[in-house]
């Protein structure tokens, strides 16, 4: 099944801007906004868009934008920033068809998922040279993505969208060092509140969090390299190997060496 990736990029407008296309957009349109404000046509009515709000449209579907001032004033400056892409292909149908789209969904403006969009967006300017198969396979990717991130949408309903920054915060640090207030500050709030909201949402501390994730990329670097033990508690996290050693027997019941072993033998 293809996905075909049809014109990808990145806007960002300083004046006054709009675009209608009532009669229904003839592919599908992903548009992801990365700062300022604009207003998109959203299940029937203008609604106000912000950094963080992904907009996702089918083909036939209408499509309006409006990025205006503010205000009335002449001097009122506009920087509003999106990514976008039009897409179409049988494989882009059944990803669209095997769960349900919001129209509009806040989401972490995730780097990794910035990257993606990035790339295809590079693929696409090669023009002639653009490698088809390369950015169908990237399109692919970025639409897991952004299921993923409609799925954890969807899955705090009744919750701030707080915690889900949280807990990809510290999936993407807890394997450098990083402090409880490296994660309020990315979220907004102070490190009391933080702390609290944390636990509240799953059970666990931060701190119980972090651990987990370097245990499990702990695990994956025993698999897949010839670090030392050592070698890998560090890269993974932990500030010193007597601390990985006690925290990995008390989650796997051994020692990472007779895990190892046991790994090697298999």
């Amino acid at each position: 099944m293809d996905a075909e990736l049809i014109t990808c990029g990145y806007s960002f407008h300083m004046d006054p801007f709009y675009v209608s296309t009532k009669s229904g957009l003839p592919s599908y349109l992903f548009r992801l906004q990365t700062e300022g404000t604009c207003e998109a046509l959203v299940d029937g009515r203008m609604i106000p868009i912000e950094a963080g709000h992904l907009l996702l449209f089918k083909a036939g579907d209408p499509y309006e934008l409006r990025i205006e001032r503010e205000d009335t004033a002449a001097d009122q400056k506009i920087a509003s920033g999106d990514y976008y892409l039009f897409c179409k292909g049988a494989w882009i149908d059944a990803w669209w068809k095997r769960s349900t789209k919001p129209t509009c969904m806040r989401i972490d403006l995730d780097p990794r998922l910035i990257s993606l969009w990035r790339q295809l967006t590079l693929e696409k300017r090669r023009m002639e040279e653009e490698n088809v198969e390369l950015s169908g396979y990237l399109l692919q990717a970025l639409c897991l993505s952004l299921e993923r991130a409609a799925t954890e949408t969807v899955s705090l309903q009744g919750r701030p969208f707080t915690g889900t920054r949280m807990k990809r915060f510290i999936e993407a640090h807890a394997t450098a060092a990083f402090k409880i207030e490296d994660v309020a500050d990315h979220v907004g709030l102070s490190i009391s509140r933080a702390v609290h909201l944390f636990k509240e949402y799953f059970g666990k501390t931060m701190i119980q969090y972090a651990t987990e994730v370097r245990l499990s990329s702990a695990v994956e670097r025993m698999h897949d390299s010839s670090m030392s033990l050592e070698q890998i508690a560090l890269s993974c996290g932990f500030g010193s190997y007597p601390y990985f050693h006690r925290a990995f027997k008390q989650r796997f019941g051994t020692t990472p060496k007779t895990y190892r072993q046991n790994m090697q033998d298999a």
